[in-house]
């Protein structure tokens, strides 16, 4: 058992109370024994096991952490008898703080679960003995929270009054409460995985340098690593893709494999899924999901925060789960307690049922579009009525995979029949499962539709009847920019029309019917508008839903009985979430027509998703370049931001499977499915949509006779048995890292360079100039992009003064883990738009001092190097897609030391405090266009130098040095963030924590 410090609230309360902070004992190592995976092979079983964390009570800012996997419940002094066994000398203040930690102030409602064949599952504190009226009424969402507030009671780190504010949910949740939360488990995917590990490694070292222990630094809740970011399409319509691909993305990562290596080896309890085994999120639903923990018979729900944002598929499963920042999932690791704004949920009824041909992703792509409009950022959305029982749990994942595109901090799908029927198939055990059944039941967590449902209270509602849904797709550059099917070659034709924005191209008219002809390998081809150059089935979002996957599989089997064939210069691509996907569409003979579509196995990971799509070939990039083609990609995929899929695809759509083949088929988003033939047939007629379109009941037969459970329990069997390539990395017993400095790849980082125990305390911003001025919709590609890193680029010239050629740049994501090619990288978007430049776009922007245009790595060292700080301005929705912690670390090590924006995305907002920038919002009806500033300016934000003095979203004034002079609100949203903020940033908050333990 590790003994946390802190939370930070506590801590801050603490300060402004003048409390002594100097308490100096110790106590020696105690074994603490963590949950695995419910269904794990013993090989994974083994890394949860026997892990021993030493630690501290060496001042009052350390005490016990608010949940343990490994206290004794059923005798709660336990632990204090532990520490007083293992530290005789125990001043009698700090005996009275562990009698308190271990204590839990609801150890009254502790209840033994029963199971039917005798004895018990374990114990769990039940929410109906508090006898309490007001949490019928709850969201089960917000019943998740109570439950950890509850469990973790110790009227110390989390108290009564906590306990109160969730139960009176409906009373304040309207007034922005702060509760504490801490989640069972964090979850990490290679891309944010990398950095998140060299962090730790650089910690370990921060406290070795300070002096004190650096095995304080390890994870102590379990901590899963999927590596599933890295493989990209180079290799397709091949049989030999997979392998082809594989061994092309260990060659450029085996640097950053070997790395991920050595931290499953040198830090505790952290599980790392290698490569080719799938999509981080279908391997958390398929496996990881716990759904409920029995840790040393102590019952409670399952929750887990990730460090990606479509970390909310899970839950579809009925488990509590969220993005957050990678620092903040580091701290999370850490054993610090989240603090999170009790939010407001949306319920949103469903009722009746999907109509013949309409498929999940075209429902997920209209609740997309419904939640946009009704504003759901911050909030829970939880789904409820009698259609959620009609509709798959897979159907049920892929619209919780999509909650960051419509905004909500989750789309909560209560556990009910549907979700046992789901862990049964996916190789979950009859024990498990009715053990998982009878803690819901019996804590008011689960959803029987057989039964009169509790009339539940909601902070607003809205309503979808599932009839209503239609075919559709979203482009051409937001994922909420839903266009029904039947309407897009009108909406097509509107984009050509439309000046440059998220719905226009301006391409004029004499220039709209252009025709670019061009040799593909010695045969003739053609590009017009539209033209399709890239069809991939790809992204976690739709390839664990097997109705879709199937459905694709056969409308490739209609064309190919009726003679349709995609043309060759389409880059077609199928990358599945999981190996169970592979074993069905081979069982259901579905995949040798995929493949005589071009639909080729080309690897088992994200791939054309997040910008892995691989280069198109030279004839068709060539064709695009010099006719200036608006090409377009067609993909199963949750994002489409332009320049995210592919730099030379300027339209970018998302579509169900099926659709993506149809697409590809037709050539063309410039089509009209219902008039116009896809294609003629080897019989000479023309083929329609409707020809090739499989109904319900076709891919419900499929689905039955292909998906089956002994597919899931061999895939997850052997998935740490990982592949020879894998097996072969060899990595140090070091547990300090050894950095390399010629490294390209891995690099430490300079966070906690010059650091001292001393917080450098608030700080405002003076004279500062601005770094670039943007509109709405800055995602964190923009600022951050994932994808190619471009041969003129920054990050391209310190890559190649370092040797490295370009063949072998490989992609920003999959340099996270060096500093230097990151900063470099930072706002090197090719199709970035910054107002500096009055309209060109680019990575450049404008040295206000010498009115030179400079890429912006250039400009923010030239600032730098001048002693001159930056700030940002930006419009509506900054920050907005993936959670991405290097889209606040890129900003800070540029010198950023403010955004001012209209609103931010949540996550990257609380990223930006991680890294002690401070976010600044301006006033309702305000922004940078209407207070007439240009950027031209120079900025001082005027905060207090005294932490104490700043409470959360206080207004703030800003000064120019034109004389103008505006009010914005600091969006420091909790007394936590404003700890972090005391202290330069998350991260060295956490070291000086635990050093003072």
């Amino acid at each position: 058992m590790y003994i946390t410090a802190y939370s930070s609230a506590a801590i801050l309360r603490a300060s402004r109370s003048r409390i002594s902070s100097s308490l100096p004992s110790s106590f020696s190592s105690l074994s603490r024994t963590l949950s695995p995976p419910p269904h794990s092979s013993p090989s994974i079983a083994n890394q949860y096991r026997s892990l021993s964390f030493s630690s501290a009570f060496r001042s009052l800012r350390s005490s016990v952490p608010r949940w343990s996997h490994s206290v004794d419940w059923k005798s709660p002094a336990s632990l204090t008898a532990q520490i007083r066994t293992a530290a005789p000398v125990i001043d009698r203040f700090e005996r009275k703080i562990a009698t308190m930690a271990s204590e839990n102030a609801f150890k009254g409602i502790l209840t033994s679960l029963p199971k039917p064949s005798g004895g018990e599952f374990g114990k769990f504190y039940s929410l109906p003995a508090l006898n309490d009226p007001r949490i019928e009424k709850l969201p089960y969402s917000i019943r998740i929270l109570l439950e950890s507030a509850i469990r973790n009671c110790d009227n110390f780190q989390v108290t009564k009054e906590d306990v109160e504010k969730i139960i009176d949910w409906e009373n304040t949740s309207p007034k922005q409460v702060e509760i504490p939360f801490k989640p069972a488990r964090v979850l990490l995917q290679d891309f944010t995985g990398v950095p998140a590990v060299v962090d730790l490694a650089c910690m370990r070292d921060a406290m070795n340098k300070l002096g004190s222990d650096s095995h304080k630094i390890n994870p102590l809740v379990p901590v899963d690593l999927v590596i599933d970011h890295s493989v990209q399409v180079d290799v397709t319509r091949s049989e030999n893709a997979v392998h082809a691909n594989m061994e092309l993305e260990f060659q450029r990562n085996k640097e950053r494999f070997a790395f991920l290596k050595w931290g499953s080896n040198a830090f505790h309890n952290m599980l790392v899924v290698p490569p080719g085994s799938g999509i981080v999120h279908q391997v958390n639903l398929e496996y990881l999901g716990r759904v409920v923990f029995n840790t040393d018979g102590m019952l409670y729900p399952d929750s887990v925060v990730g460090t990606d944002s479509h970390t909310t598929m899970i839950d579809g499963l009925g488990v509590a789960g969220w993005g957050v920042g990678g620092i903040e999932a580091e701290a999370a690791m850490l054993g610090q307690p989240m603090s999170m704004v009790l939010p407001g949920v949306v319920g949103f009824k469903l009722s009746g049922q999907l109509r013949n041909g309409v498929t999940a992703t075209d429902l997920v792509l209209t609740v997309t579009q419904m939640l946009r409009k009704h504003g759901v950022v911050g909030k829970f959305v939880e789904f409820y009525g009698d259609g959620v029982g009609k509709i798959s749990l897979a159907d049920r994942a892929t619209i919780a995979n999509m909650s960051p595109e419509y905004g909500a901090t989750m789309g909560f799908f209560p556990v009910d029949h549907v979700t046992l029927q789901y862990l049964k198939l996916t190789g979950r055990s009859d024990e498990i499962v009715a053990m998982i059944e009878a803690y819901l039941r019996a804590n008011k967590m689960f959803v029987d539709y057989t039964e009169p449902q509790q009339e539940r209270v909601y902070s607003s509602y809205l309503h979808l009847d599932l009839a209503e849904v239609e075919p559709c797709i979203s482009g051409p550059k937001r994922p909420h920019d839903r266009v029904p099917l039947r309407e897009m070659k009108a909406d097509w034709h509107s984009c050509l029309d439309n000046k440059v924005g998220f719905k226009g191209f301006s391409v004029p008219k004499e220039a709209q019917d252009k025709v670019a002809k061009f040799s593909f390998h010695g045969q003739p081809a053609e590009l017009k508008h539209g033209s399709v150059v890239i069809a991939a089935i790809t992204s976690c979002t739709n390839t664990s839903n097997p109705s879709v996957m199937l459905g694709a599989g056969l409308v490739a089997k209609k064309a190919c009985e009726l003679g349709l064939l995609v043309k060759p210069w389409i880059k077609t691509s199928l990358a599945p979430g999981s190996g169970v996907v592979t074993k069905y569409l081979l069982q259901s003979g579905l995949q040798k027509y995929l493949n005589q579509q071009g639909f080729h196995i080309v690897g088992y990971g994200c791939t054309t998703c997040i910008g892995n799509s691989g280069d198109l070939d030279e004839s068709v990039a060539s064709a695009i370049s010099e006719n200036d083609i608006i090409a377009s990609a067609v993909l199963s995929g949750n994002r489409n931001f332009e320049g995210r899929v592919h730099a030379l695809t300027r339209a970018n759509y998302l579509a169900s499977p099926p659709l993506v083949v149809a697409y590809a088929l037709a050539g063309t988003v410039d089509i009209d499915f219902d008039k116009e033939p896809i294609g003629v047939g080897k019989d000479g007629n023309n083929v329609y949509f409707k020809d090739i379109w499989p109904t319900t009941e076709e891919i419900a037969e499929v689905v039955q006779s292909s998906v089956l459970p002994d597919m899931f329990k061999s895939t997850y069997e052997a998935i740490t048995k990982g592949n020879p390539m894998w097996n072969q990395l060899s990595v140090p017993a070091a547990t300090l890292y050894s950095w390399d400095t010629n490294s390209t790849y891995i690099h430490e980082p300079p966070y906690f360079k010059n650091m001292t125990m001393d917080p450098p305390g608030s700080h405002g911003v003076k004279d500062a100039y601005c770094l670039l001025n943007f509109g709405d919709s800055i995602t964190t590609d923009h600022i951050s992009p994932a994808g190619s890193i471009h041969k003129d680029s920054p990050a391209a010239k310190y890559l190649l003064e370092r040797g490295v050629d370009r063949k072998d740049f490989n992609s920003y994501g999959s340099r996270r883990g060096n500093d230097e090619v990151m900063a470099r990288g930072t706002f090197a978007n090719i199709r970035l738009v910054n107002k500096l430049l009055n309209g060109e776009v680019g990575p450049k922007t404008v040295h206000i001092p010498t009115g030179e245009k400079l890429y912006v790595f250039d400009a923010a060292m030239r600032y730098k190097a001048a002693g001159q700080d930056t700030i940002v301005l930006a419009g509506a929705e900054y920050g907005s897609g993936s959670s991405r912690d290097w889209a606040a670390k890129g900003p800070m090590l540029l010198g950023v030391k403010a955004v001012i924006a209209k609103s931010f995305e949540r996550i990257h907002r609380s990223n930006l405090v991680g890294m002690g920038i401070i976010p600044l919002c301006f006033k309702p009806g305000e922004d940078a266009d209407t207070l007439g500033l240009m950027g031209h300016e120079r900025y001082s934000i005027d905060l207090p130098s005294k932490i104490d003095e700043i409470r959360p979203g206080q207004d703030v004034t800003v000064t120019t040095d034109t004389g103008k002079s505006f009010t914005c609100t600091a969006r420091f949203d909790t007394e936590v963030e404003l700890a972090y903020f005391n202290h330069g940033g998350i991260l060295p908050y956490v070291i000086r924590q635990l050093i003072t333990q």
